[in-house]
């Protein structure tokens, strides 16, 4: 049977990186986001159809997301020199071009089955996304198959619905009343 995540302490991970120029390889842990809200989300592939029209949409909104004290880090199982090359190929030629965020590599598959988003016959990761607060719990997944991208608009709203502090309704939206 799965684990619920949800409401509990996100499973801790350390990841290798590339910086979206695609210039800089690093590090990264759940613990550098320590203080703010993270939206990490897992992707298949580099080199797809879907997955770069998910992360540009993440990486156009980057500023609405740090408007809100959040951080955004993709993920796939990928190598941070796959990672690199996709990032500093043009869009037009099938490549992703600069983003706002990180992406990290998950070569081990060990991050995306502790996030219980490994399709392990296949060894890619689903379209997982979550949202994670200041403390490192894990207030919101979703996952999607791999055929669907996921929503900027319902990430942001979604994030300012928990960043609210109250009980939102079904349709809530930035504004409205909580319960």
């Amino acid at each position: 049977m799965a684990e619920r995540l949800v409401g509990k302490q996100a499973p801790d991970f350390t990841m290798e990186t590339v910086t979206g120029d695609g210039k800089d390889f690093g590090k990264v842990s759940l613990s550098d986001y320590r203080g703010k809200w993270l939206v990490f989300f897992f992707y298949p592939l580099d080199f797809t159809f879907v997955c770069p029209t998910e992360i540009t949409a993440l990486s156009d909104a980057a500023a609405d997301f740090a408007a809100l004290d959040t951080e955004i880090l993709g993920v796939s199982i990928d190598s941070i020199h796959s990672h690199k090359a996709w990032i500093t190929t043009p869009r037009d030629m099938n490549g992703l071009g600069p983003v706002n965020f990180p992406l990290a590599s998950d070569i081990t598959k060990k991050v995306a089955s502790d996030y219980g988003v490994l399709i392990e016959e296949e060894g890619v990761a689903l379209r997982g996304l979550f949202i994670i607060d200041p403390e490192g719990e894990l207030k919101y997944e979703v996952v999607n198959h791999n055929d669907v991208g996921r929503s900027v608009e319902e990430t942001l709203r979604v994030l300012q619905a928990l960043q609210s502090g109250g009980l939102c309704a079904m349709n809530w939206k930035p504004g409205d009343k909580n319960l």
